[in-house]
């Protein structure tokens, strides 16, 4: 099931209403509830791999019992390298099986040697890493003794398969969530409003933004041999909004309608196109993959305490596993690396920490020096996302060696389909220049339009309102999967 479907249209307010006037009085009654929701949300897509996400429930509820009752330090290890093992197997398996056959096969090749292994036709469990790492978060934690096991095994359940972040995240920690489903919830009218604002500006992004620059995305990724280099750039940076409003936009609904049930969860996505460096780009990036990593990857490896060694080492492995956490394709592994690259002089420099608040804070345009940071930011950010779209390295260095050429400058254009002709989407472009500009004078908020016209009469928020719900109905593009639903 997804957000911007009528599936979910009427599945959303039917448990809404359970949830708030049915099983209100009863905090396991709704979580059990929630968990029920999740099973039917998740089964939805493929109730086969409903197991799966049960499999990885249990085990990791019965790993941090068996932490609680056990001090001595070789079992510990031993019971968390059970739940390492386990849940990083059926991700590997699921995710990298073929990739690992393939890689394998190459190499061969490699030396005049042809071995033909075959590949399993697995399908990929919608939001595999995403629960994967949120259920072994919990057992880190608990090992770690950041966090007191459960005994709740409902809350507990319902925490691993909470809907609205169940397929793309955030991922939550334990930490964090899990003590939410102990608490009993009193709706909140001016949460569940701030949460259906949050929705709004979700949709927006998905439905005009992410779908309709995903169109022509598509259409000169696919076929980047025929057009121009202003055509490509153009391209890049269709791709370069679409992946943001696709995957910020999913990450504004699930927060907004975790608000509706009286849940808070982490920020996602903190304005990432204003960042004035690629260190500040991946502080308000994906802010849950981007920290989760830090915390149980980056800063037990030493982080950048050490020698300059450890500090180059740490980063590239960071990134490299980043990437590679994206799917099971180099050009994943490409673009982990090059932002790589992009970091390691800030961190060397000790500058990837200079830009820790709200770029023009308090201010309505930025500075020169704020502005140059941004687009050359934004500009190194666009080049690396060819590396994450494209369907091969070969690919993505043929689609960077044609923009620069002497049509670099030439006027952009878009062959449509049926008729031949040569277009330029600018409708397309006038709603992005919009979504930049709701974003920019939003940008001290949580989201875009958390304070939009929030201390104005009703006529001036509700005709905002209004106004961006008309933009949806009226402008949103022809329906794209979430791009993270592969992840």
């Amino acid at each position: 099931m997804i957000f911007n479907s009528l599936d979910f249209a009427i599945f959303l307010p039917i448990v809404f209403l359970l949830y708030w006037f049915v099983t209100n009085k009863n905090l396991w009654m709704q979580n059990f509830l929630i968990v029920i929701s999740s099973y039917i949300f998740y089964g939805w897509w493929d109730w086969r791999f409903l197991s799966l996400m049960l499999f990885s429930t249990v085990l990791d509820y019965a790993c941090g019992v068996a932490l609680g009752r056990n001090e001595d330090k070789r079992t510990r290890n031993l019971i968390l390298g059970i739940s390492l093992f386990c849940n990083l197997g059926l991700l590997m398996f699921f995710k990298y099986f073929n990739f690992f056959l393939d890689s394998f096969e190459g190499a061969f090749s490699l030396f005049g040697q042809e071995i033909e292994l075959g590949t399993l036709n697995i399908i990929l469990p919608v939001g595999i890493s995403f629960y994967t790492f949120q259920t072994l978060s919990y057992t880190i934690d608990v090992y770690r003794r950041d966090l007191k096991p459960t005994s709740d095994f409902m809350a507990f359940t319902a925490y691993v398969t909470f809907f609205p972040q169940l397929v793309a995240g955030p991922i939550e920690r334990a930490t964090h969530l899990l003590p939410q489903f102990y608490k009993h919830r009193v709706f909140d009218y001016n949460k569940s409003v701030d949460g259906l604002r949050q929705i709004l500006w979700g949709l927006f992004k998905k439905v005009v933004i992410a779908d309709n620059c995903a169109e022509f995305a598509n259409i000169i990724f696919n076929n980047s041999g025929d057009y121009s280099g202003s055509t490509l750039v153009l391209g890049a940076i269709f791709f370069t909004f679409q992946i943001y409003g696709d995957f910020s936009g999913y990450s504004d609904i699930a927060i907004g309608t975790s608000r509706l049930f009286g849940f808070d969860l982490m920020q996602n996505f903190a304005f990432p196109y204003f960042s004035r460096d690629i260190a500040e780009f991946w502080r308000r990036w994906h802010i849950s993959l981007s920290t989760w990593f830090r915390d149980y990857l980056y800063i037990p490896l030493g982080g950048s305490k050490g020698g300059t060694w450890m500090k180059v080492r740490n980063t590239f492995i960071i990134f490299l596993v980043s990437g590679f956490w994206h799917g099971a394709n180099w050009t994943f592994i490409a673009w982990g690396a090059l932002n790589a690259i992009y970091f390691l002089p800030l961190l060397l420099a000790n500058k990837n920490r200079q830009n820790l608040g709200i770029v023009a804070q308090g201010r309505i345009l930025p500075s020169f020096r704020e502005f140059f940071g941004i687009l050359t930011t934004f500009m190194l950010t666009v080049l690396a996302w060819i590396f994450f779209r494209a369907d091969s390295i070969g690919h993505a260095f043929n689609y960077i060696g044609a923009i620069f050429t002497n049509q670099l400058f030439s006027a952009p254009y878009i062959v449509e389909a049926e008729s031949g002709l040569h277009i330029l989407p600018k409708m397309v472009i006038l709603l992005i220049i919009l979504f930049v500009f709701i974003e920019w004078t939003g940008r001290e908020g949580r989201y875009a339009i958390e304070k939009t016209f929030i201390n104005q009469p009703k006529f001036f928020r509700w005709g905002f309102y209004y106004f961006i719900s008309m933009i949806i109905f009226l402008y949103g593009g022809k329906s794209q999967d979430f791009i993270y639903f592969q992840f």
